[in-house]
């Protein structure tokens, strides 16, 4: 009689939590064919159907839904276990899963994740970035990376960088057209770049108003929904953009886009890793963990 390998539970249980075929394939890096068919032959051993598939949606069937909820803390064990050997390894190996926003990928990916694949080249690092906050236990994440005030309250939290100040920029060739603003209401006669909010809304811009964070409304015809085009629409001329600063900071170096209202620029939340602390700490975590402490260490406060 043939014996279920632990990939098949594995996949079941990744196609359970993703409720996608193609998702759970990338997460446990296979081929979509191949785990359709370890799916396939676990339900013929079986002897029953353990999802409802459609083209448009996957869900469990009742069966399923019995059998995930018995194998689960099984296979949780038993990879457990195989961590903790794998944790006796001199270097770390496997793959390490994060979730991260598009922004905060490219503010850490300098110095901290291409120092970290320097360190441990058998480490496959799997950023996957999202524009929404996801359930990283949920979707079989190993952590999250995002704005400290944005980490779920029941996550250990490491902070990988100081406030994030931002700033409005413009274009010299904007400029050559329109005054640069002195003061804040002199926003309402320029074009300005907004950002889209998660629900479709322009974003009013932040601005410090005697110490206090205000929103203010501002005009303008180009709603974007990353900062990397709002910074790029406005070196093009397209209007003010309002950004973090570390988006711009080269541009304004180097004298290609020229910063507004300084004294009015608010500063957001640095960013942060975070991991459940109720569970297994893989061995490439643990690294990149330490590796975040050593950097702030040696950094210092900013």
């Amino acid at each position: 009689m043939h014996k279920s390998g632990l990939i098949e539970l594995q996949a079941l249980l990744a196609v359970a939590r993703r409720r996608s075929f193609r998702a759970a394939a990338v997460e446990l890096e296979m081929s979509t064919s191949a785990l359709s068919s370890a799916i396939a032959g676990l339900e013929v051993r079986l002897g029953s159907r353990l999802f409802h598939r459609t083209t448009r949606s996957v869900a469990l069937t009742d069966a399923g839904q019995q059998f995930v909820e018995q194998i689960a803390p099984a296979v949780k064990q038993i990879q457990d276990a195989m961590a903790t050997v794998n944790d006796r390894r001199t270097t770390p190996t496997g793959t390490l899963r994060i979730n991260s926003s598009l922004g905060a990928a490219l503010m850490s990916y300098f110095p901290l994740m291409s120092e970290f694949s320097r360190r441990y080249p058998d480490v496959t690092l799997d950023l996957v970035t999202e524009g929404q906050m996801v359930d990283i236990i949920a979707e079989g994440f190993d952590a999250g990376l995002r704005p400290s005030h944005l980490v779920p309250k029941d996550m250990i939290r490491v902070p990988l960088s100081d406030d994030v100040p931002l700033c409005i920029v413009g274009s010299r060739d904007y400029f050559a057209q329109h005054p640069p603003p002195q003061k804040v209401a002199d926003l309402s006669s320029h074009r300005c770049i907004r950002a889209r909010l998660p629900n479709g809304a322009a974003s009013p811009w932040q601005l410090l108003v005697r110490k206090k964070t205000i929103h203010v409304e501002v005009p303008g015809s180009q709603v974007f929904d990353a900062p990397l085009l709002m910074r790029e629409g406005a070196r093009r001329g397209l209007g003010l953009a309002q950004v973090a600063h570390w988006y711009v900071a080269d541009d304004i170096a180097k004298g290609e886009l020229m910063e507004v209202l300084p004294n009015f620029a608010p500063r957001l939340p640095g960013l942060s890793l975070y991991y459940a602390g109720n569970r297994h700490v893989p061995a490439g975590l643990r690294a990149l963990i330490d590796l975040a402490h050593a950097q702030r260490t040696t950094k210092g406060p900013g």
